[in-house]
Formats: structure tokens, sequence, C-alpha cells
């Protein structure tokens, strides 16, 4: 039974002192934080001492800060809510250092207030999933979430209170984040900020008298626009932003104003002539849903990302350019947009349409929301010098420069000692495998020969099968099974059933695969030989068979510096770019796999598809420099693994580590991966293995 008598202040002590020896000085004791947890509960001081030990693994000096003010935050708060804090507090840590950590700790008592309205609270953590297939159902540019002091977007995030309790109901505050985020989506669609002239706001706040004045004069006016388009855009969702407040009427000196700017055709500009007749007059009281404007950084944020998509764009031509028989005075593009002039912009090349790829159809769309158009010097092919800057940023050099995450992926990492995920805390990127113009796929197929012919066999076996429907009312056969059993019902007086038939259907193979490849730097020599060797296999027994398959190599160094190596990707053919790409594989550096499978889910739940298939090649366990190994890379590969199975994404590792029966069955299941003894039986077993997967 455990012992539920209290710990002395004495006892608490000695165990700080050792807990914490490496934050204690000469000048600090642990004394007063044992004074102050003595007079807890036996429970309460167990919860305290968990913590402490679990804060002081991260950074002792926050562990030391936590043990002062624990005994005041349990006083406070329920041990739920007391793990809230500490949890807050430690990604405060992770994305901000150790003083911000310090000043979250210590606002103890409003913490322990906001929580204590929890039962109408809600936080951007739990509605910030559904907010994000909101926006998306929105359709327009993705707007990365973030939680912010206020609610503002730069046109490419948007900034949310971490909570929103303002309201006398939960469900009352749910609608007040939906109707935020509705709002701030309408700026970056209907036209707050033209990119044309991305810091016309700013500047045109600063050339009057009180710039602070007529930001929200602008803002206030604006959002009467801006609800008048949601109003004729989503008529059911402006009802909701009605019912959230009570509106004064407005003073007589708006009215005209407001009912141009409720009028159809009523464009920013509109707003701009408004505010210039309006200067000086008293401001309304900011709606609830309005949030803050922030010029500086929307013109920041447009600027950049204009000259990005210029030269993407003018990249994207070149390559399209590239196999055209076309003379080069001939090469002309041109968009056509649909009936609305705005949305879906068509890339036309001689007059005739083009299919361009999902991604170059984004890029458009992203140009047409910002300039209302794609000018006509965006569609000029991109020529030896015109995307220099772009180019410049080689894949192999973007961690250098202080641009690092420009562009990045960031995910979210499961601390298991903590049981919470540490926020944002990976930064991943795409990089394209360099192609490597060597023989190795021609004297792989020369080499498995045999193999290849048998492999062809079996898969256009599988191409071809057949499903045989019972009990059908029409059918090619008879259901002899289905006709005795009626049969029977007959004579014991029931209606002989329609279902009698049986009906030969072509299987319809409805499959997408994303083959995830260790190329961490353990794989140099036989490994990585056998991983491609396996890779040409698979390519040319699946153009046979017609699954979808992708196919991304990870390896990386530090949470920082996570890498995805793009071999083929799911729209791309497999042509000889493809093979050279897997002549190019290479080993580089550590293997941290949690967040290269969150990646690759992602990209998988983009693709339509009943069989949702992650194959992983690997020789060992996670593992990397900055101490993802052990047990913690483990259990962040489990919780990934556990991640993608909520997605109906079905998760198999094909592994030659001797060691794997100590831990794969931990993360994937004793059923879900395999152990190949030697690694020159790879590409022996590995078609044989998706075969049996797939059928």
């Amino acid at each position: 039974m455990t012992d539920s008598k209290p710990f002395t202040a004495s006892e608490l002590e000695d165990w700080l002192d050792e807990e914490l020896d490496a934050a204690l000085s000469l000048r600090r004791t642990s004394r007063t934080a044992a004074a102050a947890l003595a007079q807890l509960a036996r429970d309460q001081q167990d919860f305290a001492r968990h913590w402490i030990a679990i804060i002081a693994k991260t950074n002792p000096e926050l562990a030391f800060h936590f043990a002062n003010r624990a005994a005041e935050g349990l006083k406070r708060m329920a041990m739920d809510d007391a793990e809230a804090w500490i949890i807050q507090a430690m990604d405060v840590y992770d994305k901000m250092g150790l003083y911000p950590a310090i000043t979250a700790l210590s606002e103890v008592e409003a913490f322990a207030a906001a929580r204590a309205q929890r039962a109408r609270a809600v936080t951007l953590e739990e509605i910030g999933p559904v907010l994000e297939l909101f926006l998306q159902a929105l359709s327009g540019r993705p707007l990365k979430l973030e939680a912010g002091e206020s609610a503002f977007t730069d046109t490419a995030r948007m900034y949310l209170p971490a909570v929103i309790a303002v309201l006398p109901t939960r469900a009352e505050n749910l609608r007040l984040y939906k109707v935020l985020a509705a709002h701030l989506w309408a700026q970056t669609w209907f036209g707050t900020f033209p990119g044309n002239h991305p810091a016309r706001l700013l500047e045109y706040c600063q050339s009057l008298p009180d710039a602070a004045y007529a930001r929200d004069l602008f803002h206030a006016l604006e959002t009467i626009r801006l609800d008048a388009c949601l109003a004729r855009e989503l008529p059911g969702l402006y009802r909701e932003l009605c019912a959230l407040e009570e509106r004064p009427p407005a003073p007589a000196s708006w009215r005209p104003w407001i009912a141009r700017l409720e009028t159809a055709n009523a464009t920013v500009d509109d707003t701009y002539q408004a505010v210039a007749a309006l200067y000086g007059e008293p401001l309304p009281r900011p709606r609830l849903y309005q949030g803050v404007l922030d010029p500086a950084a929307v013109a920041t944020t447009l600027a950049g990302r204009l000259e990005q998509e210029r030269a993407a764009l003018q990249k994207a031509l070149k390559t399209i350019l590239e196999g055209k028989t076309t003379a080069p005075e001939e090469r002309r593009f041109a968009v056509h947009k649909d009936e609305t002039g705005r949305q879906d912009p068509t890339l036309f090349l001689d007059g005739q349409a083009l299919v361009a790829p999902p991604e170059v159809r984004a890029l458009m769309q992203s140009i047409v929301q910002d300039l209302g158009d794609i000018p006509d010097e965006y569609l000029v092919a991109a020529g030896d010098g015109a995307y220099a800057m772009e180019s410049a940023r080689k894949p192999e050099d973007v961690w250098k420069g202080t641009y690092h995450e420009e562009g990045a992926f960031h995910y979210n990492e499961w601390d298991y000692k903590r049981q919470h995920y540490r926020k944002e805390w990976c930064v991943l990127r795409e990089i394209d495998v360099h192609p490597v113009d060597e023989p190795f796929v021609a004297q792989t197929l020369r080499k498995y020969a045999g193999l290849a012919a048998r492999l062809r066999k079996t898969f256009e076996a599988l191409r071809g099968e057949h499903a045989t429907q019972r009990r059908q009312k029409h059918g090619d056969d008879i259901d002899f099974d289905a006709l005795v059993q009626g049969f029977a019902d007959l004579r014991s007086g029931r209606e002989l059933p329609d279902g009698l038939f049986l009906r030969n259907r072509r299987f319809a193979r409805n499959i997408a695969v994303m083959f995830m490849v260790d190329m961490s730097g353990s794989t140099k020599g036989w490994i990585n030989d056998a991983e491609r060797e396996s890779l040409v296999l698979l390519c040319e027994a699946l153009e046979i068979l017609g699954d979808r398959y992708a196919i991304y190599g990870f390896s990386g160094i530090t949470r920082k510096r996570c890498e995805m190596y793009r071999v083929k990707r799911f729209e791309d053919p497999y042509d000889d770019k493809v093979r050279a790409r897997i002549t190019g594989m290479k080993p580089q550096d550590y293997t941290r796999m949690g967040v290269a499978i969150r990646h690759l889910c992602g990209l998988l739940n983009g693709v339509e598809a009943r069989t949702k298939l992650l194959i992983t090649l690997s020789d060992g366990k996670p593992d990397d420099y900055d101490g993802y190994r052990g047990e913690y890379g483990i259990e962040d590969t489990r919780q990934a693994l556990l991640e993608a199975k909520r997605d109906d994404i079905h998760a198999f590792c094909i592994t030659i580590d001797t060691d794997a029966r100590d831990y794969l069955p931990h993360m994937y299941g004793a059923a879900n991966y395999v152990q190949i003894d030697d690694v020159r039986k790879l590409p022996l077993k590995i078609s044989d293995i998706y075969r049996h997967l797939t059928s």
C-alpha cells in the first residue's frame, strides 16, 4: 500500500537539493519551496515531485522556479488545471526560452482565474483543427493558425487568442472563434490588402496626423464592407455574426457611406474614400469579431510572397515548356478566368488550354487572390537569369542562413514524459534528391532479370483479378447456394427470393501507397544499394499494376533540420527523372521518424483512395543527435503511427535491424512489420510483401 503520510519539510528539502542541484547555489536554497510544499496533502506533494523531476530534465532552472510556485498553484487549482499551467509554461519554454517560461509560471493567479472560467471558455488548441477544416472549406490560400494576444492576419498566418471566454456560454465562445476566423479570412479574400500595393494602408495611415486613429477608422469602415460581403456569400455565417452582439444605430454622417460600402460592387477603394470623408468623427465601439489590423506585418508578408510567387510561376512555366516542340517566338502563355473573373484561372499556351499540375494551379490562384489577376509579366517563362534569387538558395544550403525556416513545415513532437506534445517542435523541409546519371537502374534490371519477369506476371494477374458478387437479381451465372436456400424457403411457404444469380466484376483497385525510405548515415553501403534496387523493382511492377504511389527518403540532424527527400510524388510519372533520383539516393544523417511519418501522412491525406498505405524501409530504430533516441524516439514514433491509424492509414515497416523485435511490436503492432535477416534478400522480398499487403 502506498504511504499517504505527507512528506516533511526536511524530507522535501533533501529531495529538492538532490533533484535541483544544478540550479542551486550558495545564494539559493530549496528551503522556501520545501516549507510551502510541506503544507500540501500527500497526493499534491506527489504531483509536484513528479513534475519537478520531469521539468528538471528539460531545464533545472525552470524546475527550481516551478518548485517555488507549485504550492501556490495547487492551492488555487485542481491538479488537472495545474497540469495545464505547467504544460503551458513548458510550451512557452520550447518556443521562446527560459525567461518567458518563468514569467508564465509566475502568472499563476491569472492562469487560475482563466481556468475558473473554463466551463464557458474555449481554447485555440481544442478548436484549431476544426477551424482549419472550416477555413479550408472557405477556399483560398491556406492560413496557418497561431495563438496571439489579439486577432489579426498578415495574409499568411491567422493569429487568434489562445483562450476565448468573453461570452456567457461555451457555445457562444465557439461561435466567436468561428466568426473571428471568417472575418480575418474575408480580409484576405475580398481585397482588404491589395497585393499590387502591399504597403498602401501603412503609407496612407502614416500620411495623416493621427496614424493610429486613421488605422482604426479604416478598420471600422472596412469591417462594414466585409460584413456585407459575408452576408452575400455566406448568409448563414452572417446570421451567426449578427447574433453575437447588438449593434447601436450608426451616426447620421456615417449612413450614406455605410450604404455605399454595403453595395455588391464596393471595393477597398470605397473604404479609403469613406475614411477621407469621415476623418475626425468619433469611432464606434469595435465589434467583438473585429480583431485588429497590423499593416506593417501585412506589407512585409505580401511583398515577400509576391516576389516568391512570381519567380516560382515563371520557373514552373519554364518547366512546362521543356519538351514542347513549338518555336520560342510562338511560346505565349495566357490566363482565362471563370465567369466570376477571379477564381480558378486556366492556363493557355498558344491558345490551347493546358492541364496545369496542382501546385501550379494553387500558385496561380494565390496570385489572383492577391492581385485580382495574373499580370502579363508573370506569364513569361524564366530564362537563364530570371530567377537567380530563388535558385541562389540551393536546397542543400537552405539551413545555413537566418531564413532556414522560411517555407518549412512545423510539426509537434510527442514527449512521453510530459504526456503532451511539444508544439511546433520540429522544422522540416522537402528537398529534391539530386539526380545522378549513372546506369544503376539498367544494371539492377539486368541483375534481377528473372525476378523482374516473375514480378511482371504476378502483378499482371493481380491487375486482372475479379470479384464474385453473390445473391444478385441479375448476373452471369446461377448462384446454386442461393437457389437451394430459395427452394427451401419456397417449400416452407415463403416467397422465392430475387437474388439467385452470380455476377463477376473486375476488382477495382483504389490504393495509394507512400514509401518512406530510411536515408540515414547507417544505410551506407549494401543497405543503401539494396533499398535502391528494391525501389527499382517495385516501380517496374507498380507501373504494371497501376496503383498510385510516391517515394520519399527521410533523414536530418536535430529537430531544427528534418529533411524529406522527394524521389517521386503521386502525380509524377515513373520516367528518367525519377530513375535518376533513385540512383542519386545517398545516406545522409540521422533517423528522426515521428516527424517524417506525420509529414507523409499529411500528403497521403490529400489523396483520395479507399486504401492508404505507408510502407517504411529502415535499418534501425529512431535516433537523432539531440537526444531523440531510446524510449523518447520510440514513443514519439509510436504516437505518430497512432495518429496515422486515426486517419485510416495502414502503416507497415520492413526492416533489416536484428534487434527489431525489441521495439517494432510496440511501435507498429505485432502484425505490421517484417524483419529480413539478410540485407541482400531485401530486393527479393519487398515486392512479395507488397503483393500480400494490397491483395
